[in-house]
């Protein structure tokens, strides 16, 4: 039965083991962000709404559609985050960093956005991201993609994941490109749908970023960004490429990447999965933002990160294993039982998994032992009267059959110096 009450569309439940796939996602990320000087910040899930109409973009489908908004009890507007950038930068100039410290951090957590729910797609939806504030060359691209390539390939899903790399040039050369792009965009203004012709008014860029069939056809033609790179933007590009190369990752340039946020200038990339998805294939998306903590009234501060999907990157994994308990403890007899809920605890204590039926009800030594059986255990503990009288423990490998009669002492000092 459902119950009485319904989860809300959008939402979902994290139960085992799809939570034990979801823990070894984050327990392998957390490793090797260490291994690259990234530190974990905790963010708030509320926010004030102007930090993401401000740099996610006031006419970007977020902030117009999909963000969980309310006014509080003194009247403030108030949103549930939709994406982590805004409050890391945030976070990054309320710890009294605005001088342009370099940072390298990273978070995980929920995030919130109404949007039709499909495959992978939920309201809320949870992340992992990372951002390095304060790191301007293209060393740190490259240092990001390469960490992302290795977290891939150690979840076992690095053969298919691909990458798609672009530059969006800066503030000297992406006007001469903006201004190319509107007048290809006027010449097919017929072709466009209503949303992407309020784009070319704010923000052509844009228009890139549509999903709409008719649009993407109307852009193919489109100029791209990377043939109006200024010098500096190009040597970046360059230097990201090399990079990369030295560490081995692979890539494709992708000039229709603009990615659908208004901060991202130079470096942009996705991770796209092969199958597994369907049609909403991006895992992995990210880009650099040089201007981003000066809109928020910092100095200019480089910086770059990425965020991913932790549904999209678990559906692609292989389940992972529910742990197992070391040892099952099987006991019979009321003195029996007494000893064995004390050697329960004294495994516990040593930090080893056990297992055994607490229910309070004199179960069979042949139903205790299914339930070790169900529960994945290693090996277990036989205690019945005889042992308990004799101060011993029975230990039968569940999967060869052996078993051998320790002295219980000795089989916890044994753990002890384990």
């Amino acid at each position: 039965m459902a119950g009485q009450f319904k989860i809300i569309k959008g939402f979902q439940d994290v139960v085992p083991p799809k939570s034990a796939t979801w823990q070894a996602l984050e327990e392998k990320a957390r490793a090797l962000f260490s291994l690259y000087g990234f530190q974990e910040i905790r963010l708030p899930i509320l926010e004030h709404t102007e930090l993401f109409a401000r740099s996610i973009g006031e006419d970007t489908d977020i902030v117009e559609k999909e963000m969980f908004t309310f006014p509080d009890r003194k009247g403030r507007s108030l949103s549930l985050r939709p994406e982590g950038t805004a409050s890391v930068v945030r976070a990054y100039l309320s710890a009294g960093l605005g001088k342009g410290e370099a940072v390298k951090w990273y978070y995980t957590g929920p995030m919130f956005r109404y949007e039709r729910p499909q495959k992978g797609r939920y309201r809320q939806f949870y992340q992992v991201g990372a951002e390095a504030i304060g790191h301007a060359g293209p060393g740190t691209d490259a240092e990001i993609l390469a960490m992302l390539d290795r977290l891939f390939s150690a979840l076992g899903i690095g053969e298919n994941i691909s990458l798609e790399l672009n530059s969006l040039g800066c503030g000297k050369c992406r006007p001469d490109y903006k201004k190319a792009l509107v007048e290809h965009l006027a010449s097919k203004k017929d072709e466009f749908c209503p949303d992407c012709l309020r784009r070319m008014e704010r923000n052509p860029l844009r228009v890139l970023d549509c999903k709409v069939e008719g649009c993407k056809k109307a852009i193919t033609q489109a100029p791209a960004p990377l043939d109006y790179l200024c010098p500096d933007c190009r040597e970046h590009l360059e230097g990201v490429k090399a990079d990369l190369a030295a560490a081995g990752v692979n890539y494709k340039i992708n000039p229709r990447i603009v990615r659908g946020l208004d901060y991202y200038t130079r470096t942009v990339f996705e991770h796209l999965a092969s199958d597994g998805l369907g049609s909403q294939n991006a895992v992995c998306a990210g880009g650099r933002y040089d201007n981003l903590v000066e809109e928020f009234g910092g100095p200019q501060t480089p910086a770059i990160g990425f965020a991913f999907g932790v549904e999209r990157v678990a559906m692609l994994m292989d389940t992972a294993a529910l742990p197992a308990p070391s040892y099952y403890i099987v006991s019979w007899g009321e003195r029996a039982r007494g000893q064995a809920v004390e050697l329960l605890y004294g495994l516990r204590d040593r930090g080893v998994y056990a297992g055994m039926l607490t229910d309070g009800k004199d179960r069979s030594m042949k139903s205790q032992m299914k339930a070790a059986s169900r529960q994945g255990a290693q090996k277990a503990i036989i205690l019945g009267e005889e042992e308990a009288d004799k101060g011993v423990l029975t230990i039968k490998d569940l999967a060869s059959g052996e078993q051998e009669t320790v002295k219980k002492e000795e089989f916890l000092d044994s753990l002890q110096k384990d």
